[in-house]
């Protein structure tokens, strides 16, 4: 592990993607369609990947990466299982912050906000549109909690899989949550490390724009 460190340590990546310009009198949903397109097609790996950092009670944060899904009344929606860790600390304190990176254009949006669960009839159709396997998951998977060991997962999807031989309902603890930016931070790398980066923050009914120093 030593030699992997100081490589980390002693290696240099100039960012060399272009510039942040021309954002003057954008709305910031309208760049993020324009990079997050960008990412699209130029090929980025999992360009709908974001990781999702909350914080429970006492301010502990934690990470995991998940899939934006939609965006729907400028809300930006992803699914998940309502018992899981994730779902316990978003309970406890509704402040979120989304993460997008996308290496090869050497461009990251960060984006705050508030989070809240959607209306059932959202979670309704993005569930049924999911395969039967995914569906079954989300039955089988006691998310967040121990495991004994892999068998008792593979033994609650078979139980499932033979309960539902047809339909699969969505599972009352499974379904979406919509984050409501307060801000948004565009991030495009520079060479030497001298950055730009864009920062819009919401008022009542626009969007306060400042450049930041890298």
């Amino acid at each position: 592990m030593k030699e992997i460190l100081d490589q980390f340590r002693l290696g240099r990546h100039e960012f060399d993607h272009g510039e942040l310009e021309g954002f003057e009198g954008l709305d910031p949903y309208d760049l993020f369609e324009l990079w997050t397109t960008e990412a699209v097609s130029s090929k980025e790996s999992e360009p709908n990947a974001f990781v999702l950092s909350t914080a429970n009670a006492d301010g502990q944060p934690s990470s995991r990466i998940l899939y934006l899904k939609d965006i729907i009344e400028k809300q930006f929606v992803f699914y998940t299982n309502y018992k899981s860790k994730k779902a316990e600390e978003i309970a406890e304190n509704s402040k979120v912050s989304m993460l997008f990176f996308w290496p090869g254009s050497s461009r990251q949006v960060r984006i705050e906000g508030t989070c809240a669960k959607v209306d059932t009839g959202i979670s309704d159709d993005y569930f049924n549109s999911r395969p039967r396997a995914s569906k079954i998951g989300a039955w089988a998977s006691h998310q967040s909690d121990k495991l004994t060991d892999r068998n008792e997962l593979e033994d609650r999807v078979k139980m499932y899989g033979e309960k539902f031989n047809d339909e699969v309902p969505r599972p009352d603890f499974w379904g979406g949550y919509q984050i409501n930016p307060s801000s948004f931070e565009f991030w495009q790398g520079r060479p030497s490390r001298l950055h730009d980066r864009v920062i819009f923050t919401a008022l009542k009914d626009s969007w306060k724009i400042h450049k930041q120093n890298p």
